[in-house]
């Protein structure tokens, strides 16, 4: 992927930002896609250690303005290869049972998590689609698998997630783009830190592999989708969260 431009959303922290460290020590350049400009600002100075391009475009992936913006700087930047939406809601969204989760309350959800990744992947698609070739990765969750409790928005904008990769998948493989997902189990970052003790207790006694699952954990699994090794590859979700979904 040396060379290659990709755009990572919510790469402020957490996740985003493992990711966008592993992709830019591969020799990737980078477009960082973030909503917190304190976040976005930070992430830059620390990418940039790594000696490659690394682009700041504040973006909100729940509104077409913002994000037709962010198409037009990366058009700018030469055209993205890869698109890898993990921009998504996570702090503190769970507690309420299903039917106490208010309308708005779950239509952002959706919108941030479902929508903005459609979203992102609509708007850059006519740049892969120029090169004959491309990636499109979006982040889902192990919680579309196994379904917990008190969170049933949260999960249905995970499990649409997987389901949309399949759809997706489907409509890009003639323009030779593969769409591919990958689910993390509860990760150690600052998106889960409200999370109930009783869920990491979960995860703790369930996993096959017990330790702690880390943001590091999932950046092989990314970095091996978005490869040529994986270009026969698409439509598929990749379980990464140490064993604690076996299927």
């Amino acid at each position: 992927m040396s060379g290659k431009l990709i755009v990572v959303t919510g790469a402020g922290r957490g996740l985003g930002l493992a990711i966008a460290h592993d992709l830019a020590g591969g020799g990737a350049h980078l477009v960082i896609a973030e909503r917190d400009p304190d976040l976005a600002a930070r992430a830059v100075v620390e990418l940039a250690d790594h000696g490659v391009p690394v682009h700041r475009v504040d973006t909100d992936v729940s509104d077409a303005g913002s994000v037709q913006r962010l198409a037009d700087r990366v058009a700018e930047l030469g055209g993205a290869y890869a698109v890898v939406n993990n921009a998504a809601l996570a702090d503190g969204v769970g507690g309420k049972h299903f039917q106490d989760i208010g309308v708005d309350e779950f239509d952002r959800i959706m919108s941030v998590n479902l929508r903005g990744s459609w979203l992102v992947s609509k708007v850059l698609y006519p740049q892969l689609r120029a090169r004959g070739e491309g990636r499109i990765l979006n982040i889902a969750s192990d919680v579309a698998f196994y379904g917990p409790p008190r969170l049933a928005h949260y999960v249905a904008s995970k499990g649409a997630i997987v389901a949309m990769t399949r759809a997706m998948a489907r409509d890009a493989g003639p323009d030779g783009i593969t769409v591919n997902s990958v689910a993390p189990g509860i990760t150690e970052c600052e998106a889960t830190q409200a999370v109930p003790a009783e869920r990491h207790d979960l995860y703790r006694i369930n996993r096959a592999l017990p330790r702690p699952q880390q943001p590091e954990d999932l950046v092989g699994a990314v970095r091996f989708l978005l490869s040529d090794a994986a270009a026969y590859i698409t439509g598929q979700t990749l379980l990464v969260d140490g064993g604690f979904v076996c299927r």
